[in-house]
């Protein structure tokens, strides 16, 4: 489906070098702030207490975020959760790597908060409080970790039986370039790395990657069908031709997620942030990063059309 078609090729390949320049410095400064500064992770990551706590009145989380700070207590999370009166307080695991030290630290913890709300609202009440000990934040960042392997390796191993391997090897480079840059911009401006976010970069990986396959599908249509064009006017035609698809799905997705991020609360903020950075410089490294990898690499019409062979000319007489 088309709303619009484009009857000139757009000349992207002309400014390839000028935004693989532009690609290369922002994927460096994405390594430098996880190398510096290193992600925020949340507790599910660390190890902490999550409690809800519910009020007869709507609660206000700048002023119990306030309230606690001046009690003393530091990097805690408060944030609405379900309805007005309902938040969601986050407290990070610290001193004592003993199990029960933990478990009865973060009890007296919990408590001192609840004592601190009730002088801000009498009414405040504890709905639930659970416990995240450190081995098994640990063993979530571990597996969190195997499961982004997981998925590049799959991916990895899909691009290889489906495409010529310069292709495979250009929508790889482009999709770690989208990961490294979503997780280099929480860790730049320390954005809490949780769960869904991590959900959120799995996402992105599989989003990209489709991107990529639709542009190099036509790049391959047109190998075939375009016999005098040069690699540069393939890759124009292959991005022009699909453009449309491209505002088509990208948009009607971003809006979705934009709806999510200014609209679903706090506890959905991050991930839908996540999601925004990845759609937005997956469009951008499936048309300005892949493709000419793909042509740096090498890539011809040899690799698709395979050459007429010459019969010969029967002998005269």
């Amino acid at each position: 489906m088309e709303f619009f078609k484009i009857r000139r090729t757009i000349p992207f390949m002309r400014h390839a070098l000028v935004f693989n320049v532009i690609s290369l410095l922002t994927f460096l400064a994405s390594v430098f702030f996880l190398a510096t500064k290193g992600l925020h992770l949340s507790i599910e990551f660390t190890g902490g207490t999550v409690m809800e706590v519910t009020h007869e009145k709507p609660a206000e989380p700048d002023r119990i975020r306030q309230a606690l700070g001046a009690a003393g207590f530091t990097d805690i999370n408060v944030l609405k959760f379900g309805s007005s009166q309902d938040v969601l307080i986050r407290l990070p695991l610290r001193g004592t790597a003993d199990p029960r030290e933990q478990s009865a630290q973060m009890d007296k913890q919990g408590q001192a908060v609840l004592a601190e709300l009730r002088k801000i609202d009498p009414s405040a009440k504890l709905v639930r409080s659970e416990f995240v000990g450190g081995m098994v934040g640990k063993e979530l960042a571990t597996d969190g970790a195997l499961a982004l392997l997981v998925v590049c390796l799959g991916i990895m191993v899909y691009l290889a039986f489906r495409f010529e391997w310069r292709f495979s090897v250009a929508t790889i480079i482009a999709n770690l370039h989208d990961v490294v840059i979503i997780l280099g911009a929480f860790a730049a401006f320390q954005w809490e790395f949780s769960l869904p976010v991590l959900a959120a970069v799995l996402a992105v990986l599989g989003y990209s990657v489709n991107e990529s396959v639709v542009v190099f599908d036509r790049v391959r249509e047109n190998f075939r069908k375009m016999r005098k064009a040069s690699v540069d006017q393939i890759m124009d035609a292959a991005i022009t031709g699909t453009i449309s698809r491209t505002i088509i799905t990208h948009g009607s997705t971003q809006m979705m997620v934009l709806s999510i991020l200014f609209f679903g609360g706090a506890s959905l903020y991050y991930f839908a942030l996540a999601l925004t950075i990845g759609i937005c410089f997956g469009i951008y490294s499936s048309v300005l990063v892949a493709a000419p990898l793909a042509k740096y690499l090498g890539v011809s019409r040899e690799d698709f059309v395979k050459p007429e062979k010459k019969t010969a000319e029967p002998a005269l007489p």
